[in-house]
Protein backbone atom coordinates (compact mmCIF):
# COMPACT_ATOMS: atom_id res chain seq x y z
CA UNK A 1 0.00 0.00 0.00
CA UNK A 2 2.83 2.42 0.84
CA UNK A 3 4.16 2.04 -2.72
CA UNK A 4 1.15 3.98 -3.96
CA UNK A 5 1.28 6.81 -1.41
CA UNK A 6 3.32 9.71 -2.75
CA UNK A 7 1.44 12.54 -1.03
CA UNK A 8 -1.09 13.18 1.74
CA UNK A 9 -3.72 13.60 -0.99
CA UNK A 10 -3.19 9.94 -1.98
CA UNK A 11 -3.31 8.97 1.70
CA UNK A 12 -6.73 10.62 2.08
CA UNK A 13 -8.19 8.40 -0.67
CA UNK A 14 -7.82 5.36 1.62
CA UNK A 15 -10.54 4.16 3.93
CA UNK A 16 -9.97 4.26 7.68
CA UNK A 17 -9.94 0.44 7.68
CA UNK A 18 -6.89 0.47 5.39
CA UNK A 19 -4.81 2.76 7.62
CA UNK A 20 -3.61 0.12 10.14
CA UNK A 21 -2.02 -1.83 7.30
CA UNK A 22 -0.38 1.35 6.02
CA UNK A 23 1.01 2.04 9.50
CA UNK A 24 2.63 -1.41 9.54
CA UNK A 25 4.21 -0.81 6.15
CA UNK A 26 5.41 2.67 7.06
CA UNK A 27 6.96 1.44 10.30
CA UNK A 28 8.72 -1.41 8.49
CA UNK A 29 9.94 0.96 5.78
CA UNK A 30 11.57 3.20 8.40
CA UNK A 31 13.15 0.19 10.13
CA UNK A 32 14.47 -1.26 6.87
CA UNK A 33 16.07 1.95 5.64
CA UNK A 34 17.55 2.97 8.99
CA UNK A 35 18.99 -0.48 9.61
CA UNK A 36 21.58 0.25 6.92
CA UNK A 37 21.61 4.05 6.63
CA UNK A 38 21.39 4.99 10.35
CA UNK A 39 19.42 7.85 11.87
CA UNK A 40 16.92 8.69 14.61
CA UNK A 41 14.87 5.53 14.93
CA UNK A 42 12.88 5.41 18.15
CA UNK A 43 11.13 8.78 17.97
CA UNK A 44 9.82 8.27 14.43
CA UNK A 45 8.59 4.74 15.16
CA UNK A 46 6.60 6.10 18.07
CA UNK A 47 4.54 8.53 15.99
CA UNK A 48 3.71 6.43 12.92
CA UNK A 49 -0.03 6.29 13.67
CA UNK A 50 -0.11 9.93 14.75
CA UNK A 51 1.65 10.98 11.54
CA UNK A 52 -0.83 9.10 9.37
CA UNK A 53 -3.80 10.47 11.33
CA UNK A 54 -2.60 14.07 11.08
CA UNK A 55 -2.12 13.99 7.31
CA UNK A 56 -5.38 12.04 6.91
CA UNK A 57 -7.52 14.52 8.83
CA UNK A 58 -5.87 17.86 8.08
CA UNK A 59 -5.44 19.45 4.68
CA UNK A 60 -1.66 19.70 4.70
CA UNK A 61 0.24 21.67 3.50
CA UNK A 62 -2.49 24.35 3.56
CA UNK A 63 -3.00 23.41 7.20
CA UNK A 64 0.34 23.96 8.92
CA UNK A 65 1.98 21.03 10.71
CA UNK A 66 5.06 21.74 12.85
CA UNK A 67 7.14 18.95 14.38
CA UNK A 68 9.07 19.76 17.51
CA UNK A 69 12.75 18.67 17.73
CA UNK A 70 12.42 17.11 14.29
CA UNK A 71 13.66 13.59 14.76
CA UNK A 72 10.00 12.52 15.01
CA UNK A 73 9.41 13.43 11.38
CA UNK A 74 10.71 10.52 9.29
CA UNK A 75 7.20 9.15 8.66
CA UNK A 76 6.10 12.67 7.75
CA UNK A 77 8.88 12.92 5.17
CA UNK A 78 8.04 9.56 3.65
CA UNK A 79 4.33 10.40 3.29
CA UNK A 80 5.02 13.83 1.78
CA UNK A 81 6.78 12.86 -1.43
CA UNK A 82 10.23 11.87 -0.19
CA UNK A 83 9.79 8.11 0.06
CA UNK A 84 11.95 7.36 -2.99
CA UNK A 85 14.84 9.50 -1.72
CA UNK A 86 14.50 8.67 1.96
CA UNK A 87 17.57 6.41 1.70
CA UNK A 88 19.63 9.61 1.24
CA UNK A 89 18.50 10.89 4.66
CA UNK A 90 21.36 12.66 6.53
CA UNK A 91 23.85 11.86 3.75
CA UNK A 92 25.79 14.57 1.97
CA UNK A 93 23.68 15.84 -0.90
CA UNK A 94 20.62 14.00 0.41
CA UNK A 95 17.60 15.08 2.41
CA UNK A 96 17.97 16.51 5.89
CA UNK A 97 17.36 14.43 9.01
CA UNK A 98 15.06 17.21 10.23
CA UNK A 99 12.19 19.21 8.69
CA UNK A 100 13.56 21.96 6.49
CA UNK A 101 11.55 24.71 4.80
CA UNK A 102 13.67 24.69 1.63
CA UNK A 103 13.21 20.93 1.22
CA UNK A 104 9.42 20.66 1.03
CA UNK A 105 6.33 22.85 1.34
CA UNK A 106 5.10 20.28 3.86
CA UNK A 107 8.02 21.25 6.13
CA UNK A 108 6.47 24.45 7.39
CA UNK A 109 9.21 25.28 9.90
CA UNK A 110 12.83 24.22 10.23
CA UNK A 111 13.53 22.45 13.52
CA UNK A 112 16.35 20.62 15.27
CA UNK A 113 16.50 22.21 18.70
CA UNK A 114 13.60 21.49 21.04
CA UNK A 115 10.51 23.33 22.21
CA UNK A 116 10.09 25.73 19.29
CA UNK A 117 6.92 24.29 17.75
CA UNK A 118 4.30 26.02 19.91
CA UNK A 119 5.75 29.51 19.41
CA UNK A 120 6.18 28.94 15.66
CA UNK A 121 2.69 27.51 15.21
CA UNK A 122 1.18 30.33 17.27
CA UNK A 123 2.98 32.87 15.10
CA UNK A 124 1.56 31.25 11.99
CA UNK A 125 -1.94 31.13 13.50
CA UNK A 126 -1.93 34.79 14.49
CA UNK A 127 -0.66 35.72 11.01
CA UNK A 128 -3.45 33.65 9.45
CA UNK A 129 -6.07 35.55 11.45
CA UNK A 130 -4.60 38.86 10.34
CA UNK A 131 -4.70 37.67 6.73
CA UNK A 132 -8.32 36.54 6.91
CA UNK A 133 -7.50 32.80 6.91
CA UNK A 134 -9.52 31.93 10.02
CA UNK A 135 -10.21 28.38 8.82
CA UNK A 136 -6.55 27.44 8.47
CA UNK A 137 -5.39 24.89 11.04
CA UNK A 138 -2.05 25.04 12.89
CA UNK A 139 -0.77 21.93 14.64
CA UNK A 140 2.31 21.74 16.86
CA UNK A 141 3.47 18.23 17.73
CA UNK A 142 5.67 18.51 20.79
CA UNK A 143 7.25 15.42 22.30
CA UNK A 144 10.37 13.70 23.54
CA UNK A 145 10.37 15.74 26.77
CA UNK A 146 10.32 19.09 24.92
CA UNK A 147 7.20 20.24 26.77
CA UNK A 148 9.30 20.76 29.91
CA UNK A 149 11.39 23.51 28.34
CA UNK A 150 10.79 27.09 29.34
CA UNK A 151 10.16 28.20 25.77
CA UNK A 152 7.29 25.72 25.43
CA UNK A 153 5.59 27.30 28.42
CA UNK A 154 6.22 30.78 27.07
CA UNK A 155 4.32 29.74 23.95
CA UNK A 156 1.50 28.10 25.93
CA UNK A 157 1.21 31.15 28.17
CA UNK A 158 0.75 33.48 25.20
CA UNK A 159 -1.49 31.14 23.21
CA UNK A 160 -3.94 30.82 26.09
CA UNK A 161 -4.96 34.49 25.82
CA UNK A 162 -5.43 34.47 22.05
CA UNK A 163 -8.17 33.21 19.73
CA UNK A 164 -5.54 31.56 17.51
CA UNK A 165 -6.61 28.42 15.70
CA UNK A 166 -3.87 26.34 17.36
CA UNK A 167 -3.75 22.67 18.27
CA UNK A 168 -0.92 21.53 20.51
CA UNK A 169 -0.39 17.77 20.51
CA UNK A 170 1.69 16.41 23.36
CA UNK A 171 3.40 13.24 22.21
CA UNK A 172 3.86 11.88 25.73
CA UNK A 173 6.36 9.02 25.66
CA UNK A 174 8.08 9.91 28.96
CA UNK A 175 11.50 10.05 27.32
CA UNK A 176 13.65 12.41 25.31
CA UNK A 177 17.00 10.83 24.55
CA UNK A 178 17.19 9.91 28.23
CA UNK A 179 14.15 9.41 30.48
CA UNK A 180 12.22 12.60 31.22
CA UNK A 181 12.82 14.22 34.58
CA UNK A 182 11.15 16.76 36.84
CA UNK A 183 7.84 17.58 38.45
CA UNK A 184 6.01 17.98 35.13
CA UNK A 185 6.84 14.39 34.22
CA UNK A 186 5.35 13.29 37.56
CA UNK A 187 2.24 15.36 36.87
CA UNK A 188 1.77 13.89 33.39
CA UNK A 189 2.25 10.39 34.80
CA UNK A 190 -0.54 11.09 37.29
CA UNK A 191 -2.76 12.38 34.48
CA UNK A 192 -2.18 9.15 32.57
CA UNK A 193 -3.02 7.11 35.67
CA UNK A 194 -6.06 9.22 36.40
CA UNK A 195 -4.69 10.14 39.83
CA UNK A 196 -3.86 13.81 39.21
CA UNK A 197 -5.48 15.81 42.00
CA UNK A 198 -4.44 19.21 40.76
CA UNK A 199 -6.42 21.31 38.33
CA UNK A 200 -5.45 20.37 34.80
CA UNK A 201 -2.53 22.65 34.03
CA UNK A 202 -3.40 23.00 30.34
CA UNK A 203 -7.02 23.88 31.05
CA UNK A 204 -5.74 26.41 33.57
CA UNK A 205 -3.79 27.99 30.71
CA UNK A 206 -7.09 28.34 28.80
CA UNK A 207 -6.64 25.41 26.40
CA UNK A 208 -9.45 23.06 25.45
CA UNK A 209 -7.90 19.84 26.82
CA UNK A 210 -8.59 16.38 25.38
CA UNK A 211 -7.05 13.09 26.39
CA UNK A 212 -5.03 11.28 27.27
CA UNK A 213 -5.63 8.88 24.37
CA UNK A 214 -3.70 5.94 22.94
CA UNK A 215 -1.37 7.31 20.26
CA UNK A 216 -1.27 3.94 18.50
CA UNK A 217 -5.06 3.62 18.11
CA UNK A 218 -5.67 5.06 14.64
CA UNK A 219 -9.49 5.23 14.78
CA UNK A 220 -9.35 6.96 18.17
CA UNK A 221 -6.75 9.44 16.90
CA UNK A 222 -8.77 10.27 13.80
CA UNK A 223 -11.96 10.70 15.82
CA UNK A 224 -10.21 13.04 18.27
CA UNK A 225 -8.53 15.09 15.53
CA UNK A 226 -11.77 15.51 13.58
CA UNK A 227 -13.51 16.71 16.74
CA UNK A 228 -10.74 19.18 17.55
CA UNK A 229 -10.67 20.37 13.95
CA UNK A 230 -14.10 21.94 14.49
CA UNK A 231 -13.20 23.76 17.72
CA UNK A 232 -11.87 27.29 17.43
CA UNK A 233 -9.14 28.73 19.60
CA UNK A 234 -6.28 26.99 21.44
CA UNK A 235 -6.70 23.22 21.90
CA UNK A 236 -4.51 20.59 23.56
CA UNK A 237 -4.46 16.87 22.76
CA UNK A 238 -2.59 14.57 25.11
CA UNK A 239 -1.38 11.47 23.24
CA UNK A 240 0.36 8.50 24.86
CA UNK A 241 2.94 6.76 22.67
CA UNK A 242 5.76 4.27 23.04
CA UNK A 243 9.13 5.34 21.70
CA UNK A 244 10.48 2.64 19.39
CA UNK A 245 7.01 1.16 18.84
CA UNK A 246 7.01 -1.91 16.61
CA UNK A 247 10.61 -3.02 17.16
CA UNK A 248 10.89 -4.99 20.38
CA UNK A 249 14.48 -4.06 21.18
CA UNK A 250 13.79 -0.41 20.45
CA UNK A 251 10.86 -0.45 22.87
CA UNK A 252 12.94 -2.21 25.53
CA UNK A 253 16.13 -0.14 25.14
CA UNK A 254 14.78 3.29 24.27
CA UNK A 255 17.97 5.21 25.05
CA UNK A 256 20.15 3.00 22.86
CA UNK A 257 17.64 2.92 20.00
CA UNK A 258 17.12 6.68 19.87
CA UNK A 259 19.83 6.57 17.21
CA UNK A 260 21.20 3.01 17.25
CA UNK A 261 23.50 3.03 14.23
CA UNK A 262 23.26 0.04 11.91
CA UNK A 263 21.19 -2.95 13.02
CA UNK A 264 19.44 -6.08 11.75
CA UNK A 265 16.08 -5.02 10.30
CA UNK A 266 14.40 -8.29 11.33
CA UNK A 267 15.70 -8.81 14.86
CA UNK A 268 16.73 -5.28 15.77
CA UNK A 269 20.11 -6.53 16.97
CA UNK A 270 22.78 -3.87 16.56
CA UNK A 271 25.85 -4.77 14.55
CA UNK A 272 28.59 -5.46 17.07
CA UNK A 273 31.68 -3.25 17.02
CA UNK A 274 34.94 -4.13 18.67
CA UNK A 275 35.92 -0.93 20.47
CA UNK A 276 38.44 -2.45 22.87
CA UNK A 277 41.44 -1.25 20.85
CA UNK A 278 40.00 2.14 19.92
CA UNK A 279 40.67 5.46 21.63
CA UNK A 280 37.85 6.65 23.90
CA UNK A 281 35.07 9.04 22.99
CA UNK A 282 35.72 12.54 24.28
CA UNK A 283 32.41 12.44 26.14
CA UNK A 284 33.60 9.37 28.05
CA UNK A 285 36.90 11.04 28.90
CA UNK A 286 34.85 13.84 30.42
CA UNK A 287 32.47 11.41 32.16
CA UNK A 288 35.12 9.25 33.79
CA UNK A 289 37.40 12.18 34.62
CA UNK A 290 34.70 14.14 36.46
CA UNK A 291 33.98 11.07 38.60
CA UNK A 292 37.69 10.73 39.33
CA UNK A 293 37.94 14.41 40.31
CA UNK A 294 34.68 14.40 42.28
CA UNK A 295 35.98 11.53 44.38
CA UNK A 296 38.78 13.81 45.55
CA UNK A 297 37.03 17.19 45.49
CA UNK A 298 33.73 17.08 47.41
CA UNK A 299 32.68 20.49 46.05
CA UNK A 300 32.41 19.29 42.45
CA UNK A 301 28.92 19.41 40.94
CA UNK A 302 27.85 18.08 37.53
CA UNK A 303 24.91 19.58 35.61
CA UNK A 304 23.49 18.72 32.18
CA UNK A 305 20.26 19.71 30.40
CA UNK A 306 18.74 16.37 29.35
CA UNK A 307 21.97 14.82 28.02
CA UNK A 308 23.35 12.54 30.76
CA UNK A 309 24.04 9.75 28.26
CA UNK A 310 25.22 11.93 25.38
CA UNK A 311 27.57 13.88 27.66
CA UNK A 312 28.47 10.84 29.80
CA UNK A 313 27.55 12.69 32.98
CA UNK A 314 25.57 9.51 33.62
CA UNK A 315 28.68 8.07 35.28
CA UNK A 316 28.66 10.81 37.92
CA UNK A 317 24.87 10.55 38.32
CA UNK A 318 25.34 6.85 39.09
CA UNK A 319 28.28 7.42 41.46
CA UNK A 320 27.31 10.71 43.13
CA UNK A 321 23.55 11.11 42.59
CA UNK A 322 23.37 13.93 45.15
CA UNK A 323 25.96 16.00 43.26
CA UNK A 324 25.00 15.40 39.62
CA UNK A 325 21.83 16.77 38.04
CA UNK A 326 19.91 16.24 34.82
CA UNK A 327 17.64 19.30 34.72
CA UNK A 328 15.73 18.38 31.55
CA UNK A 329 15.64 20.36 28.32
CA UNK A 330 16.33 23.64 30.08
CA UNK A 331 19.65 25.13 29.03
CA UNK A 332 18.91 28.57 30.48
CA UNK A 333 18.05 27.05 33.83
CA UNK A 334 21.15 24.84 33.73
CA UNK A 335 23.45 27.84 33.31
CA UNK A 336 21.86 30.00 36.00
CA UNK A 337 21.57 27.02 38.35
CA UNK A 338 25.31 26.57 37.87
CA UNK A 339 25.84 30.26 38.61
CA UNK A 340 23.81 30.02 41.81
CA UNK A 341 25.84 27.06 43.02
CA UNK A 342 29.08 28.83 42.13
CA UNK A 343 28.17 31.74 44.41
CA UNK A 344 28.20 29.27 47.28
CA UNK A 345 31.69 27.99 46.56
CA UNK A 346 30.76 24.86 44.63
CA UNK A 347 32.91 23.78 41.68
CA UNK A 348 30.35 23.44 38.91
CA UNK A 349 30.91 21.56 35.66
CA UNK A 350 28.03 22.52 33.35
CA UNK A 351 28.08 20.12 30.40
CA UNK A 352 26.07 21.25 27.39
CA UNK A 353 26.40 20.50 23.69
CA UNK A 354 27.96 23.47 21.93
CA UNK A 355 24.92 24.07 19.71
CA UNK A 356 22.55 23.96 22.71
CA UNK A 357 24.54 26.44 24.79
CA UNK A 358 23.47 29.03 22.21
CA UNK A 359 20.02 28.79 23.79
CA UNK A 360 21.38 30.17 27.08
CA UNK A 361 23.46 33.04 25.72
CA UNK A 362 21.95 35.73 27.94
CA UNK A 363 22.50 33.58 31.02
CA UNK A 364 26.18 33.13 30.14
CA UNK A 365 26.58 36.90 29.87
CA UNK A 366 24.26 38.17 32.60
CA UNK A 367 24.37 35.45 35.25
CA UNK A 368 27.89 34.05 34.87
CA UNK A 369 30.35 36.37 33.10
CA UNK A 370 29.03 39.69 34.39
CA UNK A 371 29.33 38.40 37.94
CA UNK A 372 32.60 36.65 37.10
CA UNK A 373 31.49 33.34 38.57
CA UNK A 374 33.94 30.49 37.88
CA UNK A 375 31.49 28.08 36.22
CA UNK A 376 33.26 25.43 34.15
CA UNK A 377 31.41 24.96 30.85
CA UNK A 378 32.20 21.71 29.05
CA UNK A 379 31.01 22.03 25.47
CA UNK A 380 30.54 18.63 23.90
CA UNK A 381 29.99 18.22 20.14
CA UNK A 382 32.02 21.34 19.32
CA UNK A 383 32.88 21.83 15.66
CA UNK A 384 31.30 19.85 12.83
CA UNK A 385 29.15 16.99 14.12
CA UNK A 386 28.39 15.33 10.79
CA UNK A 387 25.03 14.02 9.66
CA UNK A 388 22.81 15.92 12.09
CA UNK A 389 23.72 18.99 10.06
CA UNK A 390 23.48 22.73 10.62
CA UNK A 391 21.09 22.67 13.59
CA UNK A 392 23.62 20.59 15.54
CA UNK A 393 27.06 21.75 14.35
CA UNK A 394 29.00 23.39 17.17
CA UNK A 395 30.23 26.02 14.76
CA UNK A 396 29.81 29.25 16.67
CA UNK A 397 31.04 28.73 20.23
CA UNK A 398 34.53 30.18 19.76
CA UNK A 399 33.03 33.32 18.25
CA UNK A 400 30.04 33.79 20.51
CA UNK A 401 32.06 33.26 23.69
CA UNK A 402 35.13 35.22 22.57
CA UNK A 403 33.33 38.57 22.77
CA UNK A 404 32.18 38.07 26.38
CA UNK A 405 34.37 39.75 29.05
CA UNK A 406 35.79 37.51 31.79
CA UNK A 407 35.36 34.31 29.73
CA UNK A 408 38.29 31.99 29.24
CA UNK A 409 38.15 29.62 26.26
CA UNK A 410 40.23 26.47 25.83
CA UNK A 411 40.17 23.70 23.23
CA UNK A 412 42.21 20.60 24.17
CA UNK A 413 44.14 18.97 21.36
CA UNK A 414 43.59 15.45 22.75
CA UNK A 415 42.12 13.42 25.60
CA UNK A 416 45.04 14.00 27.96
CA UNK A 417 44.72 17.76 27.54
CA UNK A 418 40.98 17.49 28.26
CA UNK A 419 41.69 15.66 31.51
CA UNK A 420 44.35 18.15 32.52
CA UNK A 421 42.22 21.26 31.88
CA UNK A 422 39.39 19.72 33.91
CA UNK A 423 41.86 19.05 36.71
CA UNK A 424 43.24 22.58 36.45
CA UNK A 425 39.79 24.19 36.45
CA UNK A 426 38.63 22.41 39.59
CA UNK A 427 41.72 23.61 41.46
CA UNK A 428 40.20 27.08 41.22
CA UNK A 429 40.10 29.74 38.51
CA UNK A 430 39.44 33.48 38.78
CA UNK A 431 37.03 33.44 35.81
CA UNK A 432 34.49 31.21 34.09
CA UNK A 433 35.98 28.90 31.46
CA UNK A 434 34.58 27.14 28.40
CA UNK A 435 36.27 23.88 27.42
CA UNK A 436 35.23 22.73 23.95
CA UNK A 437 35.82 19.29 22.45
CA UNK A 438 34.44 17.36 19.47
CA UNK A 439 32.01 14.55 18.96
CA UNK A 440 33.49 11.10 18.57
CA UNK A 441 36.74 9.39 19.45
CA UNK A 442 40.11 10.83 20.26
CA UNK A 443 43.54 9.55 19.29
CA UNK A 444 45.08 8.19 22.50
CA UNK A 445 44.65 4.63 23.75
CA UNK A 446 46.54 5.19 27.01
CA UNK A 447 44.73 8.38 28.01
CA UNK A 448 44.43 7.95 31.78
CA UNK A 449 47.68 9.67 32.62
CA UNK A 450 48.48 11.36 35.96
CA UNK A 451 46.98 14.84 36.14
CA UNK A 452 49.15 17.84 35.32
CA UNK A 453 48.26 21.46 35.84
CA UNK A 454 47.93 23.51 32.66
CA UNK A 455 49.31 27.04 32.58
CA UNK A 456 46.45 29.37 31.66
CA UNK A 457 46.90 31.32 28.45
CA UNK A 458 49.94 29.46 27.14
CA UNK A 459 50.37 27.88 23.71
CA UNK A 460 53.00 25.37 22.65
CA UNK A 461 55.06 24.40 19.64
CA UNK A 462 54.50 20.75 18.75
CA UNK A 463 56.59 20.68 15.57
CA UNK A 464 59.50 23.00 14.79
CA UNK A 465 60.39 24.31 11.35
CA UNK A 466 61.61 27.47 9.67
CA UNK A 467 59.44 28.35 6.71
CA UNK A 468 55.74 28.52 7.70
CA UNK A 469 53.87 28.63 11.03
CA UNK A 470 50.62 26.68 11.32
CA UNK A 471 48.52 27.81 14.31
CA UNK A 472 45.71 25.49 15.39
CA UNK A 473 43.24 25.36 18.25
CA UNK A 474 41.83 22.06 19.45
CA UNK A 475 41.82 18.74 17.64
CA UNK A 476 42.32 20.06 14.05
CA UNK A 477 46.03 20.24 14.92
CA UNK A 478 46.21 16.54 14.11
CA UNK A 479 45.08 17.28 10.55
CA UNK A 480 48.05 19.62 10.23
CA UNK A 481 50.40 17.01 11.67
CA UNK A 482 49.03 14.40 9.26
CA UNK A 483 49.35 16.83 6.34
CA UNK A 484 53.05 17.30 7.02
CA UNK A 485 54.04 13.74 7.84
CA UNK A 486 56.77 12.31 5.62
CA UNK A 487 57.04 15.59 3.72
CA UNK A 488 60.01 17.93 3.76
CA UNK A 489 57.92 21.03 4.42
CA UNK A 490 60.11 22.40 7.22
CA UNK A 491 57.19 24.14 8.93
CA UNK A 492 56.23 24.79 12.55
CA UNK A 493 52.93 23.70 14.09
CA UNK A 494 51.63 25.45 17.19
CA UNK A 495 48.91 24.33 19.57
CA UNK A 496 47.37 27.65 20.61
CA UNK A 497 45.11 25.96 23.19
CA UNK A 498 43.61 29.11 24.69
CA UNK A 499 41.65 31.39 22.41
CA UNK A 500 41.18 33.61 25.44
CA UNK A 501 43.46 34.66 27.02
CA UNK A 502 45.59 34.09 23.95
CA UNK A 503 49.35 33.73 24.24
CA UNK A 504 50.53 37.10 22.89
CA UNK A 505 54.13 36.39 23.88
CA UNK A 506 54.09 33.34 21.64
CA UNK A 507 52.37 35.30 18.85
CA UNK A 508 54.98 38.07 19.03
CA UNK A 509 57.69 35.46 18.56
CA UNK A 510 55.85 33.87 15.62
CA UNK A 511 55.35 37.24 13.92
CA UNK A 512 59.08 37.96 14.16
CA UNK A 513 60.05 34.54 12.78
CA UNK A 514 57.65 33.65 9.96
CA UNK A 515 56.48 35.40 6.82
CA UNK A 516 53.54 33.05 6.30
CA UNK A 517 51.02 32.02 8.97
CA UNK A 518 48.17 29.56 8.50
CA UNK A 519 45.43 29.32 11.14
CA UNK A 520 43.20 26.24 11.47
CA UNK A 521 39.99 25.82 13.47
CA UNK A 522 36.77 23.82 13.36
CA UNK A 523 34.67 26.87 14.18
CA UNK A 524 33.72 30.00 12.29
CA UNK A 525 36.69 31.99 11.06
CA UNK A 526 34.77 35.19 11.82
CA UNK A 527 35.17 35.80 15.52
CA UNK A 528 37.32 32.73 16.04
CA UNK A 529 41.03 31.99 15.92
CA UNK A 530 41.48 33.39 12.41
CA UNK A 531 39.91 36.71 13.38
CA UNK A 532 41.84 36.97 16.65
CA UNK A 533 45.21 36.30 14.99
CA UNK A 534 44.47 38.69 12.13
CA UNK A 535 43.38 41.48 14.48
CA UNK A 536 46.43 41.08 16.67
CA UNK A 537 48.73 40.95 13.63
CA UNK A 538 47.26 44.22 12.38
CA UNK A 539 47.79 45.84 15.77
CA UNK A 540 51.41 44.69 15.69
CA UNK A 541 51.91 45.84 12.08
CA UNK A 542 52.78 42.32 10.94
CA UNK A 543 53.85 42.44 7.28
CA UNK A 544 53.53 38.76 6.40
CA UNK A 545 50.72 36.66 4.95
CA UNK A 546 47.95 35.16 7.09
CA UNK A 547 45.60 32.53 5.69
CA UNK A 548 42.72 31.33 7.86
CA UNK A 549 41.14 27.90 7.43
CA UNK A 550 37.87 27.07 9.16
CA UNK A 551 34.13 27.33 8.79
CA UNK A 552 33.24 30.10 6.30
CA UNK A 553 30.42 32.61 6.74
CA UNK A 554 27.62 30.23 5.84
CA UNK A 555 25.67 27.36 7.36
CA UNK A 556 27.26 23.98 6.65
CA UNK A 557 24.93 21.21 5.53
CA UNK A 558 24.92 17.58 6.66
CA UNK A 559 27.32 14.79 5.68
CA UNK A 560 30.01 12.75 7.37
CA UNK A 561 32.43 14.80 9.44
CA UNK A 562 35.23 13.88 7.06
CA UNK A 563 33.23 15.01 4.02
CA UNK A 564 32.43 18.33 5.66
CA UNK A 565 36.02 18.92 6.79
CA UNK A 566 37.09 18.43 3.20
CA UNK A 567 34.35 20.80 2.02
CA UNK A 568 35.43 23.66 4.28
CA UNK A 569 39.13 23.02 3.73
CA UNK A 570 40.48 21.73 7.05
CA UNK A 571 41.17 18.16 5.97
CA UNK A 572 44.83 16.98 5.86
CA UNK A 573 44.66 16.92 2.05
CA UNK A 574 43.52 20.53 1.81
CA UNK A 575 45.95 21.76 4.46
CA UNK A 576 48.78 20.14 2.53
CA UNK A 577 47.72 21.96 -0.65
CA UNK A 578 47.66 25.30 1.15
CA UNK A 579 51.14 24.71 2.57
CA UNK A 580 52.51 23.74 -0.85
CA UNK A 581 51.00 26.89 -2.32
CA UNK A 582 53.13 29.05 -0.03
CA UNK A 583 56.23 26.89 -0.32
Amino acid sequence: MLDHIDSPYALRQLSIDQLPQLSKELRQFIITVLSTKEGHLGASLGVVELTIALHYVFNTPEDKLIWDVGHQAYGHKILTGRKNIFHTNRQKGGISGFPKISESNYDTFGVGHSSTSISAALGMAIAANLQGKEEQQHIAVIGDASIASGMAFEGLNHAGVTDANLLVILNDNAIGIDPSVGALKKYLTNVKKGTAREENIFEALNFEYHGPIDGHDLPALIEALKKLQKIKGPKFLHVITTKGKGLALAEKHQITYHAPGKFDALTGERHAKDTTQLPPKYQDVFGHTIVELATINKKIIGITPAMPTGSSLKYMIETFPDRAFDVGIAEQHAVTLSAGMATQGMVVFCNIYSTFLQRAYDQIIHDVALQNLPVIFCLDRAGLVGQDGPTHHGAFDLAYLNCIPNMMIYAPKDEIALRNIMYTAQLGLPNPIAIRYPRGRGITIDWKQPFQKIEIGKGHCVQKGKRIAVLSIGTPIHHAITATQNKAYDISIYDIGFLKPIDTVLLDSIFKTYEVIITIEDGTIKGGLGSVITDYAFAKAYKGIITSLGIPDKFITHGTTEELQEEIGISPTHISKVIEKYL
